[in-house]
């Protein structure tokens, strides 16, 4: 029996001896990283000079008007749709088409010079262009047609706003 009893001790023992040395984790990590999205845009040159227009004219941005087309870039490190909308001036209402103190201004995406396809803006924001990649641009020429007739004649301020969206 005391031989039983020893064996059972120094099984015991080295049970022991070997449980004890076992060591279990009592954290992990879990490796984890996040970026902020960033929409930004910004249009270069950003300045239309389309000159003195008599009424009921038109003038463009192509390379056969102006020669001033404008480019937005994709600033942002997602990808973006760019939007883009015209504005009032001083005096003028912008329209679809011309009329007393009424202009029009319209964009082009497409072979503007070749053979542009004008879209009319207005002052609630449309599609310019989708999905544009970090760091990727979108070219677009303008058209502007001055009123029939107007009771100011001095230079009106016809912004157009473009705006960057996450898409």
């Amino acid at each position: 029996m005391k031989k039983i009893t020893a064996s059972l001790l120094l099984s015991s023992f080295i049970l022991f001896v070997f449980v004890a040395n076992v060591k279990a984790a009592t954290t992990g990590i879990v490796s984890a990283t996040v970026t902020v999205q960033n929409v930004s845009v910004s249009v270069s040159d950003g300045i239309i000079a389309y000159g003195t227009l008599s009424t009921n004219d038109t003038s463009d941005t192509t390379s056969t008007g102006v020669n001033d087309s404008q480019t937005t870039t994709n600033n942002g490190n997602v990808a973006e749709d760019f939007n883009i909308q015209g504005s009032d001036s001083a005096n003028w209402t912008l329209g679809a088409t011309v009329d007393s103190d009424q202009y029009f201004h319209k964009f082009c995406t497409t072979d503007c010079d070749g053979s542009p396809v004008w879209t009319a803006l207005t002052s609630i924001y449309q599609t310019l262009s989708s999905s544009v990649a970090a760091s990727g641009t979108q070219e677009f020429d303008l058209q502007i047609g001055t009123p029939s007739s107007s009771s100011n004649y001095t230079q009106q301020s016809v912004d157009v706003t473009v705006q960057a969206v996450a898409s």
